[in-house]
């Protein structure tokens, strides 16, 4: 896991493959990597393959179902937590896997889009001496004078 075959220190990649798998659960790239992952299983533990398939379905409804309740950061830190011990016993069992597996997230995060995404809103403002400057995304209402 260390990318030395020592006791050296883990690859940043893979010491984060929990955090970028959750992160990723919630993209446009999930399919690519729930698919890249599942493979890596295939080949490592092959008879538990199909039930991290799953797995990785439910992490992700409740990933979702916990944004859209409000209760997401509690939720995510849970599954990152559960994803990373998942990950680094599978590469325990298997440290060439290591490459594949940075190669999965990798690529995901590579086909994620570079601007933001559509209904997203970016302002920008500037003012100088006594200017006023209001912004919002959406609704504002001012008072005063």
């Amino acid at each position: 896991m260390t990318g030395n075959g020592g006791g050296g220190a883990m690859d940043p990649v893979l010491a984060s493959a929990g955090t970028t798998l959750v992160g990723l659960m919630v993209t446009e790239a999930w399919g690519q990597t729930r698919d890249g992952v599942v493979a890596l299983w295939r080949r490592v533990r092959p008879a538990d393959a199909d039930g991290v398939g799953r797995d990785l379905d439910e992490a992700r409804a409740e990933l979702v179902q916990a944004r859209e309740g409000g209760a997401d950061e509690e939720t995510e830190q849970e599954l990152v937590g559960e994803w990373q011990r998942r990950l680094l016993r599978v590469l325990r069992d298997d440290p060439a896997a290591a490459e594949e597996l940075r190669r999965v997230l990798e690529a995901a995060q590579g086909a994620q889009p570079t601007e933001p995404p559509a209904g997203s809103v970016q302002l920008q403002a500037r003012a100088a001496g006594s200017s006023r400057i209001y912004q919002a995304g959406r609704d504002m209402r001012v008072q005063g004078s």
